[in-house]
């Protein structure tokens, strides 16, 4: 699970998985989220569809 909290111009992502616990990543633009996101979820690492790959860029763009 994601989740991006805004706190004024820092951008929060917390990353939470059953394996792993929370990862915390702090981001001081969009774009530098937008360049770990597109890194996290490449498609050589990504183990889901094309689609749902997209999905989840296009979601991040909206944030």
């Amino acid at each position: 699970m994601l989740n991006v909290e805004i706190n004024g111009k820092t951008l929060i992502l917390r990353e939470i998985s059953e394996e792993w616990g929370e990862e915390c990543h702090t981001f001081l633009s969009r774009p530098a989220m937008m360049h770990w996101a597109e890194e996290r979820f490449s498609p050589k690492r990504f183990k889901g569809t094309e689609e749902e790959r997209l999905q989840i860029l296009e979601n991040f763009r909206k944030v």
